[in-house]
């Protein structure tokens, strides 16, 4: 989709979302969709707009009496164009700030949106609920899986909602695979398989630098122990940085891990073990670019992720996805909303569900645009009572764990066992060491 299309095109193509899908049972149609006139406005926040946030500034100021008045961002240069492009869409010019308290002051401030580096993800979205507001973040929604935790008994104390980035949960055919699954149409499903693959380039040997003017690096930091800011860190190399980042299991395989989760109906696991490493490049990047987690769980199911951030070759076709094996029958969902049911004698196909809904894998931020706004739309309507939100924290956080647990099975290099009730490491001090982190003085997150 071209940034240049404007408000009313882009309603009118979520509703052709729904429209173009209506044969399934599984996606209302564009009127349903709107079900609930939007006649309650409300008032969103964005914070963190130089890549994924700028999509989703955009996405919700398209959205019907959505009014994106705050943004957020301590890099001056992001948030002067961020303002400025989405002054282009709703007609209407946001107010920028560099801090989130400050920007979370507002009262008439409904909803925040968090596309911030990871490590601000709990913080952010615990300080929004504190100031009364609903909170869509986007995935992984903690650093951590004691910030998972306390983003959870946030949401119950605050008793407003979150909302995860988790927008296969939205999606309508998507939906309709895990109904089926859940009805036996390939039997018993006991294993999973996902995967993401990409060819990112080498970030080099930074050096310690000066920080750039139009660059609040204290900001930029705010929850996370001081660190000198370095010449290969901003804006997105942060991801590879155990201080800052999650690695590639969570920046994408947390969706692969959703979408197997659910179609398992399982909740956390009794075993995870993890093998990969930093293989393609000698450089700064930590987190593995190379790496397979495989899961057990106590209904007697098994899944694994495999991620290849440095070699590009798809598998069944796909850069990403996730296949479900039963004992009648086999489940292919390549990453989009279609998806293949094969029978278990000869490999047959037996079923193919499409979706000719706009898809631009060249889009790095939303190649699924219209589809990820289906997900924000369900946000705002939950906001407004008129639905029930689709990806509820508690799901977000069981989705996150499974990643975090694949990377502290990673960096300790051994396997871990779990408590099934709560997906808490069992017996291994050194591996629970990794549960948690410190805050930099001051920026304590206290629910």
């Amino acid at each position: 989709m071209s940034n240049a299309i404007n408000r009313g095109e882009f309603i009118r193509r979520v509703s052709l979302a729904g429209s173009s899908l209506v044969m399934s049972p599984y996606l209302a149609s564009g009127a349903e969709i709107f079900k609930g006139a939007p006649n309650t406005k409300v008032v969103m926040g964005i914070m963190g707009t130089n890549s994924r946030g700028l999509f989703l500034a955009k996405a919700f100021a398209k959205l019907p009496n959505v009014d994106v008045a705050y943004i957020c961002d301590p890099d001056a240069t992001v948030l002067a164009k961020t303002i400025k492009e989405v002054e282009g869409v709703s007609g209407k010019k946001p107010t920028g700030f560099a801090d989130i308290r400050k920007m979370l002051e507002n009262k008439d401030l409904d909803g925040l949106a968090i596309a911030a580096p990871d490590h601000w993800h709990t913080p952010a979205a615990i300080m929004a609920l504190q100031a009364g507001k609903h909170v869509y973040v986007e995935k992984p929604c903690s650093h951590n899986p004691r910030e998972g935790e306390m983003l959870v008994e946030a949401t119950n104390k605050y008793k407003r909602l979150v909302q995860m980035g988790s927008q296969r949960r939205s999606f309508s055919n998507v939906k309709g695979m895990v109904d089926k699954l859940r009805n036996g149409v390939i039997g018993r499903v006991y294993f999973a398989r996902g995967w993401y693959v990409n060819n990112r380039k080498s970030i080099g040997t930074g050096t310690v630098a000066k920080v750039p003017e139009n660059l609040n690096f204290d900001l930029w930091q705010g929850p996370a122990p001081r660190r000198e800011f370095k010449s290969n860190l901003i804006h997105y190399n942060w991801h590879w940085f155990w201080h800052w980042g999650t690695g590639e299991a969570l920046n994408n395989g947390t969706h692969e891990l959703d979408v197997m989760r659910w179609g398992l109906g399982v909740d956390y696991p009794t075993k995870v073990v993890s093998a990969g490493g930093r293989f393609h490049f000698k450089d700064d990047w930590e987190t593995p670019d190379t790496q397979t987690i495989t899961y057990n769980f106590p209904n007697n199911t098994a899944c694994t992720w495999e991620g290849r951030s440095c070699n590009g070759y798809e598998s069944e076709g796909s850069g990403r996805g996730v296949i479900f094996y039963g004992d009648k029958g086999t489940i292919v969902y390549p990453g989009a909303n279609g998806y293949k049911i094969f029978d278990n004698e000869k490999n047959k196909l037996v079923e193919e569900v499409k979706d000719d809904t706009p898809f631009d894998p060249t889009n790095k931020v939303s190649p699924f645009e219209t589809l990820d706004t289906i997900h924000l739309l369900n946000f705002v309507e939950s906001v407004r009572e008129n639905q029930k939100i689709n990806a509820p924290i508690l799901e977000g956080h069981k989705s996150t764990l499974l990643p975090q647990l694949g990377n502290i099975a990673f960096r300790i290099g051994r396997a871990l066992n779990c408590n099934p009730d709560n997906g808490h490491i069992l017996n291994d001090k050194e591996a629970m060491a990794l549960w948690s982190r410190e805050y930099e003085s001051g920026w304590n997150v206290n629910v």
